[in-house]
Protein backbone atom coordinates (compact mmCIF):
# COMPACT_ATOMS: atom_id res chain seq x y z
CA UNK A 1 0.00 0.00 0.00
CA UNK A 2 1.02 3.37 -0.77
CA UNK A 3 1.33 5.94 2.67
CA UNK A 4 -1.17 8.05 3.59
CA UNK A 5 -1.17 12.07 2.30
CA UNK A 6 -1.80 15.18 4.73
CA UNK A 7 -3.40 18.17 3.56
CA UNK A 8 -4.17 21.82 5.10
CA UNK A 9 -7.92 22.77 5.06
CA UNK A 10 -10.04 25.32 6.12
CA UNK A 11 -13.11 27.14 6.25
CA UNK A 12 -14.31 30.62 6.60
CA UNK A 13 -17.36 32.64 6.71
CA UNK A 14 -16.30 35.86 4.80
CA UNK A 15 -19.59 37.95 5.64
CA UNK A 16 -19.24 39.09 1.90
CA UNK A 17 -16.50 41.10 2.72
CA UNK A 18 -17.91 42.85 5.72
CA UNK A 19 -15.56 43.70 8.42
CA UNK A 20 -15.46 44.93 11.86
CA UNK A 21 -16.18 48.52 10.78
CA UNK A 22 -19.04 47.59 8.70
CA UNK A 23 -17.12 48.32 5.29
CA UNK A 24 -17.28 46.12 2.54
CA UNK A 25 -13.39 45.31 1.87
CA UNK A 26 -12.81 42.19 -0.48
CA UNK A 27 -8.78 42.63 -0.91
CA UNK A 28 -8.97 42.06 2.93
CA UNK A 29 -10.37 38.70 3.17
CA UNK A 30 -8.11 38.07 -0.09
CA UNK A 31 -4.79 38.54 2.16
CA UNK A 32 -6.40 36.86 4.97
CA UNK A 33 -7.01 33.66 2.69
CA UNK A 34 -3.68 34.01 1.75
CA UNK A 35 -2.46 33.82 5.30
CA UNK A 36 -4.49 30.96 5.99
CA UNK A 37 -2.38 28.73 3.05
CA UNK A 38 -4.32 25.61 3.13
CA UNK A 39 -4.77 23.59 -0.12
CA UNK A 40 -8.58 23.61 -0.02
CA UNK A 41 -11.00 26.47 1.86
CA UNK A 42 -14.94 26.37 1.72
CA UNK A 43 -16.23 29.88 2.02
CA UNK A 44 -19.37 31.28 2.86
CA UNK A 45 -20.62 34.17 1.77
CA UNK A 46 -19.35 35.06 -1.39
CA UNK A 47 -22.43 36.18 -2.63
CA UNK A 48 -24.74 39.28 -2.34
CA UNK A 49 -27.74 37.67 -0.87
CA UNK A 50 -30.45 39.68 -3.16
CA UNK A 51 -31.10 40.60 -6.35
CA UNK A 52 -28.29 39.16 -8.73
CA UNK A 53 -26.59 37.98 -5.75
CA UNK A 54 -23.14 38.95 -7.86
CA UNK A 55 -20.41 37.05 -6.61
CA UNK A 56 -17.85 39.12 -4.04
CA UNK A 57 -14.61 37.22 -4.79
CA UNK A 58 -11.44 38.78 -6.01
CA UNK A 59 -10.87 35.40 -8.44
CA UNK A 60 -7.83 36.72 -10.29
CA UNK A 61 -5.79 37.61 -7.45
CA UNK A 62 -7.16 34.33 -5.55
CA UNK A 63 -5.24 32.52 -8.74
CA UNK A 64 -2.32 34.73 -9.58
CA UNK A 65 -1.03 35.40 -6.41
CA UNK A 66 -1.84 32.43 -4.35
CA UNK A 67 -2.94 29.47 -6.88
CA UNK A 68 -6.07 28.79 -6.11
CA UNK A 69 -9.48 28.48 -8.58
CA UNK A 70 -12.84 28.14 -7.77
CA UNK A 71 -15.03 25.32 -8.37
CA UNK A 72 -17.69 26.71 -10.69
CA UNK A 73 -21.68 25.62 -9.82
CA UNK A 74 -23.34 24.96 -12.65
CA UNK A 75 -26.60 27.31 -13.03
CA UNK A 76 -25.05 29.88 -10.26
CA UNK A 77 -25.25 33.23 -12.45
CA UNK A 78 -23.32 35.96 -11.56
CA UNK A 79 -23.01 34.08 -8.42
CA UNK A 80 -19.80 32.93 -7.04
CA UNK A 81 -21.39 29.67 -5.25
CA UNK A 82 -24.53 28.24 -4.35
CA UNK A 83 -26.11 30.05 -1.76
CA UNK A 84 -22.90 30.92 -0.85
CA UNK A 85 -21.02 28.57 -0.38
CA UNK A 86 -17.64 28.17 -2.58
CA UNK A 87 -14.73 26.10 -2.79
CA UNK A 88 -11.04 27.05 -3.44
CA UNK A 89 -8.80 24.48 -4.43
CA UNK A 90 -4.65 24.79 -4.94
CA UNK A 91 -4.21 21.29 -6.06
CA UNK A 92 -6.52 18.29 -7.56
CA UNK A 93 -8.89 17.87 -10.32
CA UNK A 94 -12.47 18.01 -10.37
CA UNK A 95 -14.31 14.96 -11.29
CA UNK A 96 -18.18 16.49 -10.13
CA UNK A 97 -19.96 18.75 -8.71
CA UNK A 98 -23.91 18.98 -6.80
CA UNK A 99 -25.41 21.32 -5.20
CA UNK A 100 -28.36 21.37 -3.29
CA UNK A 101 -30.87 23.82 -2.07
CA UNK A 102 -31.09 22.69 1.88
CA UNK A 103 -34.64 22.76 3.79
CA UNK A 104 -35.64 25.07 6.44
CA UNK A 105 -36.95 28.87 7.02
CA UNK A 106 -33.91 30.51 5.17
CA UNK A 107 -32.35 30.01 2.15
CA UNK A 108 -29.15 27.63 2.53
CA UNK A 109 -27.02 25.43 0.41
CA UNK A 110 -24.35 23.06 0.02
CA UNK A 111 -22.03 22.51 -2.72
CA UNK A 112 -20.10 18.36 -2.90
CA UNK A 113 -17.33 18.90 -5.27
CA UNK A 114 -15.43 15.12 -6.06
CA UNK A 115 -11.99 15.37 -6.53
CA UNK A 116 -9.02 13.51 -7.63
CA UNK A 117 -5.88 14.44 -5.34
CA UNK A 118 -2.32 13.40 -5.26
CA UNK A 119 -3.77 10.00 -6.74
CA UNK A 120 -6.63 9.84 -4.17
CA UNK A 121 -10.41 9.94 -4.21
CA UNK A 122 -11.53 12.90 -1.72
CA UNK A 123 -15.50 14.38 -1.51
CA UNK A 124 -15.69 17.83 -0.26
CA UNK A 125 -19.05 18.64 1.49
CA UNK A 126 -19.25 22.73 2.10
CA UNK A 127 -22.07 23.45 3.73
CA UNK A 128 -23.97 26.69 5.39
CA UNK A 129 -26.65 26.21 8.13
CA UNK A 130 -29.42 28.33 9.12
CA UNK A 131 -29.65 29.66 12.08
CA UNK A 132 -32.66 27.80 13.64
CA UNK A 133 -32.23 24.32 15.49
CA UNK A 134 -34.88 22.68 13.20
CA UNK A 135 -33.54 23.85 10.54
CA UNK A 136 -30.26 22.63 11.33
CA UNK A 137 -31.53 19.03 11.82
CA UNK A 138 -33.41 19.45 8.52
CA UNK A 139 -30.22 20.40 6.51
CA UNK A 140 -27.93 17.53 8.82
CA UNK A 141 -30.29 15.05 7.50
CA UNK A 142 -30.82 16.33 4.03
CA UNK A 143 -26.85 15.87 2.64
CA UNK A 144 -26.77 12.51 4.33
CA UNK A 145 -29.45 11.55 2.54
CA UNK A 146 -27.74 12.89 -0.83
CA UNK A 147 -24.72 11.54 0.61
CA UNK A 148 -26.20 7.84 0.58
CA UNK A 149 -27.18 8.10 -2.94
CA UNK A 150 -23.42 8.96 -3.98
CA UNK A 151 -20.48 5.88 -4.44
CA UNK A 152 -18.54 5.96 -1.24
CA UNK A 153 -15.41 7.90 -0.89
CA UNK A 154 -13.77 9.76 1.99
CA UNK A 155 -15.56 12.85 2.57
CA UNK A 156 -14.62 15.89 4.11
CA UNK A 157 -17.42 18.59 5.36
CA UNK A 158 -16.76 21.88 6.09
CA UNK A 159 -19.00 25.18 6.83
CA UNK A 160 -20.42 27.68 9.31
CA UNK A 161 -22.98 25.33 11.10
CA UNK A 162 -24.33 27.64 13.05
CA UNK A 163 -23.62 25.29 16.33
CA UNK A 164 -21.81 25.13 19.44
CA UNK A 165 -23.28 22.52 21.11
CA UNK A 166 -22.07 18.80 21.28
CA UNK A 167 -24.12 17.11 23.48
CA UNK A 168 -27.22 15.09 22.56
CA UNK A 169 -29.76 18.65 22.17
CA UNK A 170 -26.77 19.57 19.41
CA UNK A 171 -29.27 19.69 16.02
CA UNK A 172 -26.03 18.39 14.27
CA UNK A 173 -26.62 15.12 15.97
CA UNK A 174 -27.12 13.12 12.57
CA UNK A 175 -24.18 14.09 11.38
CA UNK A 176 -21.98 12.25 13.74
CA UNK A 177 -23.03 9.27 13.27
CA UNK A 178 -21.05 9.56 9.53
CA UNK A 179 -18.42 12.16 10.48
CA UNK A 180 -15.79 12.67 13.25
CA UNK A 181 -15.34 16.24 13.99
CA UNK A 182 -12.29 17.93 14.23
CA UNK A 183 -12.21 19.49 18.25
CA UNK A 184 -14.17 22.46 18.13
CA UNK A 185 -12.55 25.57 18.04
CA UNK A 186 -14.06 29.13 18.93
CA UNK A 187 -14.37 31.10 15.92
CA UNK A 188 -17.11 33.71 16.52
CA UNK A 189 -17.66 36.69 17.13
CA UNK A 190 -14.25 37.40 15.14
CA UNK A 191 -12.84 39.97 17.37
CA UNK A 192 -13.45 38.39 20.96
CA UNK A 193 -14.82 34.51 19.72
CA UNK A 194 -16.49 32.60 22.41
CA UNK A 195 -18.88 30.51 19.96
CA UNK A 196 -17.56 27.36 17.97
CA UNK A 197 -19.47 28.11 14.80
CA UNK A 198 -17.59 26.27 11.96
CA UNK A 199 -17.11 22.84 11.91
CA UNK A 200 -14.58 20.66 9.96
CA UNK A 201 -15.48 16.87 9.68
CA UNK A 202 -14.59 13.72 8.07
CA UNK A 203 -15.47 10.64 7.53
CA UNK A 204 -15.82 6.98 5.35
CA UNK A 205 -11.82 6.87 6.12
CA UNK A 206 -10.88 10.78 6.35
CA UNK A 207 -9.51 11.85 9.48
CA UNK A 208 -9.02 15.54 10.64
CA UNK A 209 -6.44 16.87 13.44
CA UNK A 210 -4.67 19.95 14.63
CA UNK A 211 -8.05 21.78 14.16
CA UNK A 212 -7.08 25.38 15.66
CA UNK A 213 -8.52 29.25 14.74
CA UNK A 214 -6.84 31.31 12.55
CA UNK A 215 -6.77 34.34 14.89
CA UNK A 216 -4.55 37.12 13.38
CA UNK A 217 -4.92 41.16 13.39
CA UNK A 218 -6.25 41.55 9.85
CA UNK A 219 -8.74 38.29 9.93
CA UNK A 220 -10.10 40.21 13.66
CA UNK A 221 -11.03 43.08 11.19
CA UNK A 222 -12.05 41.12 8.11
CA UNK A 223 -15.02 39.36 8.58
CA UNK A 224 -17.67 38.35 11.63
CA UNK A 225 -16.12 34.89 11.81
CA UNK A 226 -12.59 33.76 12.34
CA UNK A 227 -11.07 30.91 9.70
CA UNK A 228 -11.15 27.84 11.43
CA UNK A 229 -8.43 25.35 9.89
CA UNK A 230 -7.19 21.52 10.71
CA UNK A 231 -4.69 19.04 8.70
CA UNK A 232 -6.73 16.18 6.54
CA UNK A 233 -5.75 13.06 6.35
CA UNK A 234 -6.27 10.92 3.86
CA UNK A 235 -5.86 6.95 3.90
CA UNK A 236 -3.36 5.00 1.87
CA UNK A 237 -3.77 3.79 -1.73
CA UNK A 238 -3.66 0.09 -2.20
CA UNK A 239 -1.52 -0.53 -5.28
CA UNK A 240 -2.84 -2.79 -8.18
CA UNK A 241 -2.80 -6.63 -8.07
CA UNK A 242 -0.50 -6.16 -11.59
CA UNK A 243 1.38 -3.68 -9.69
CA UNK A 244 1.82 -5.46 -6.43
CA UNK A 245 2.89 -8.30 -8.15
CA UNK A 246 5.12 -7.00 -10.53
Amino acid sequence: MTGTIELTVASYNIHKGVGAVWRRDLKRITAVIGEIGAEIIALQEVDLRFGTRVGLLELEALNMHLHLVHVPVPGGGLAHGWHGNQLLLREGTVEEVHHLTLPGLEPRGAVIVDLAIRHRALRVVAAHFGLLPASRRQQSRAILEHLDRLSPRPTLMMGDLNEWRTDRESSLAPLTEHFRSAPLVRSFPARFPILALDRIMAGAGAEVTDAAVHDTPLARRASDHLPIKARLVLPARQRSAHRAAS
